[in-house]
């Protein structure tokens, strides 16, 4: 991440991200992906080289793809999460909640980072009649690399969460690159 910079470099193997950087954006920018939006479904259809791979979902539209599925989620949790960004990856049956957490004061979102577990457990909830997993990944910048961030890096990973600095690799999503 670049103080100041624009938009965010990308590999051939990862997304890297900058403060301001659109998760949909940097996909766009390597070789072979494009997002096609169809009609009656929900999100945005994520395809490398003419192949659907993936489903897009923000916010609300993660409750429209429920819905598609019949899926009632006022009769599982009391209220709604809306993901910054949620990925179901086809061939890992794997949906993806994912969350890109930049700073560079304190602030915030150090307690942000300690609601992982509930939130995964919540989106488990809404989607285990579709027998999908669920992966909760925090993209984070350098500044949780601080020694004070050391217990709630451990805390993250020991509720079976995940996070990666400055990038999210294609590979460890089960993306083509």
């Amino acid at each position: 991440m670049i103080v100041g910079g624009i938009g965010g470099a990308t590999t051939k193997t990862g997304l890297a991200f900058e403060k301001e950087v659109d998760f949909q954006e940097l996909i766009l920018r390597i070789q072979g992906y494009e997002f096609r939006d169809e009609k009656n479904i929900a999100g945005r259809g994520l395809y490398f080289n003419g192949e659907l791979v993936a489903r897009c979902f923000r916010k609300h539209d993660f409750y429209k793809f429920l819905a598609e599925h019949g899926v009632d989620w006022k009769k599982i949790i009391s209220k709604k999460l809306l993901p910054d960004d949620a990925l179901l990856v086809i061939i890992r049956e794997t949906l993806f909640i994912i969350e890109v957490k930049y700073q560079q004061v304190a602030g915030s979102v150090d307690e942000k980072l300690q609601t992982c577990d509930f939130k995964r457990k919540q989106y488990l909830k809404l989607v285990c009649s579709l027998d999908l997993k669920v992966e909760y990944v925090y993209v984070l910048n350098d500044w949780f690399r601080k020694p004070e961030y050391k217990d709630v890096l451990d805390y993250i990973h020991s509720v079976n969460c995940h996070y990666k600095f400055n990038e999210l690799p294609l590979a460890w999503l089960g993306l083509p690159c």
